[in-house]
């Protein structure tokens, strides 16, 4: 009878024995998983760096490695030869990447909260006319004379702000499913009973719970609009106003430009004399300093904000 009644506990407590293995074969494969994901991302970043700060004749004998042969500043000294100026396209940068993504957020908000209301009769046609923006534009022509002739954006501030980057269909349809899930019905409705306008409920109840899907979209603007130089290319022609991309992509059009006119004898010395190889390095760690200092910011909040504002539209 004992054994009888031995063989079901025994049964049960291997089985528990197989399921705790099986969960930690699991947990030790998405941990391995996840660091082969991070080494993937940090070891060319961690290269980068060490080859900024690499010798250029080491590199252009033996190539990039992670134990240089030679350590240099050169690359570092060329950038700053010019530190005015590029002083001068960060603050630029920092500007508008700042200006940019608050008032995208606030517009986008503002746009997306009434889509999300079920009490707002046009949201449909109004979320349509987002949503088709998605998927068309007028191209590039047309886009280019639209805000330089009508809307006299040439060589101002805005010309960094507006095109393209102000406002974004599909972040838009995000925050309007995150509205709509997560933020209850019923606590619109007592704000009402209590008074409150459309603007203090938005401003007092609304924005305060949305921080993640806020910081979420805010990431993606300030990256946009930090790595934007197109709009600096197209609109910009005072030097005084160009982004710091921009300026780190006509110093990059200025080494190869050098670079295809070897044959003149004092061009191939100065290019002799010129950190090329490592100056890309050094413009790549230079260009993305104030991002990895802010993504850490950002970070608790990017999951949330991505899997509760994606759950159904």
């Amino acid at each position: 009878m004992n054994a009888r009644l031995n063989a079901p506990a025994a049964a049960v407590r291997g089985t528990r024995k197989r399921i705790r293995e099986n969960s930690l074969l699991a947990q030790t494969a998405i941990h391995l998983f996840f660091i082969a994901a991070c080494a993937a991302c940090l070891i060319p970043l961690i290269l980068v760096t060490i080859v900024s700060f690499t010798d250029e004749r080491s590199i252009l004998a033996n190539g990039y490695s992670f134990l240089p042969e030679a350590f240099s500043l050169d690359a570092y000294r060329y950038l700053l030869a010019d530190s005015g100026r590029l002083l001068h396209a960060y603050g630029i940068s920092i500007l508008v990447t700042v200006a940019g993504t608050l008032a995208s957020l606030l517009i986008s908000s503002l746009l997306a909260y009434p889509l999300s209301r079920r009490d707002f009769a046009q949201r449909h046609l109004l979320a349509f006319f987002v949503f088709f923006t998605i998927l068309f534009n007028g191209g590039l022509v047309p886009w280019y004379l639209v805000y330089t002739n009508l809307f006299h954006l040439k060589d101002t501030l805005l010309a960094l702000l507006v095109p393209n980057l102000l406002m974004n269909g599909f972040y838009i349809l995000i925050m309007r499913t995150f509205f709509s899930n997560s933020i209850p019905g019923s606590l619109i409705e007592s704000a009402q009973i209590d008074g409150a306008g459309e603007w203090r409920t938005f401003f007092r109840i609304v924005f305060p719970l949305s921080l993640p899907v806020l910081a979420t979209i805010g990431l993606f603007t300030t990256l946009g609009y930090w790595n934007d130089w197109f709009n600096s290319l197209v609109f910009i022609y005072d030097n005084r106003l160009i982004s710091l991309q921009y300026l780190m992509t006509k110093t990059l059009l200025s080494i190869q430009f050098l670079q295809s006119n070897t044959q003149n004898s004092n061009v191939g010395k100065l290019l002799s004399e010129m950190p090329t190889e490592t100056v890309r390095m050094a413009m790549a760690i230079v260009g993305i300093g104030p991002i990895v200092l802010a993504y850490p910011f950002f970070q608790k909040y990017l999951v949330k904000g991505l899997t509760v504002g994606a759950v159904k539209g």
